[in-house]
């Protein structure tokens, strides 16, 4: 009862502001309330207030004892959402399928799949030395095991 409960919270905040998305939601035996959101132009320390208090100030610690803590994903997560995709482009993310590894420029994330861009060295064709070629890769989203998002320094 509980669980809906918050649950039924942090739906109406989601719906109340749709440019923010839920990445994970969790609430332990302790009822320790965990909730990871993401926003289509980044999230600010208001945007997880806002979240926070919509849960918070709805629930009766009279009722229940709980502690919460909502959060961003974090820089160096792993991408889970289609959105997280869509705000990264035309940043560097590093894609690791079944069969592959690529490192790339996010060029486009569509519903369905993500193309990503990069540059190699490879031998010329005809004589010696190297050529620098332009690699394009158009891959689903059910292939990809594991998306990061590369941080430049």
């Amino acid at each position: 009862m509980f669980k809906t409960k918050v649950t039924e919270l942090l739906d109406a905040a989601l719906i109340e502001r749709p440019d923010l998305f839920l990445i994970d939601f969790t609430i332990n035996s302790e009822n320790h309330i965990k909730v990871i959101v993401d926003g289509d132009n980044g999230l600010l320390v208001e945007d997880c207030m806002f979240i926070s208090r919509a849960i918070e100030h709805n629930l009766d610690r009279e009722e229940h004892d709980f502690s919460l803590e909502v959060m961003s994903a974090g820089a160096a997560s792993p991408l889970t959402h289609k959105r997280q995709y869509k705000k990264n482009i035309k940043r560097t993310l590093n894609v690791r399928t079944a069969s592959e590894e690529i490192e790339g420029t996010l060029t486009k994330a569509t519903d369905d799949n993500i193309t990503l861009e990069w540059k190699v060295r490879e031998p010329k064709p005809i004589g010696k030395g190297k050529v620098t070629v332009k690699k394009e890769a158009n891959i689903p989203y059910e292939n990809i095991v594991e998306a990061k998002v590369m941080i430049k320094f």
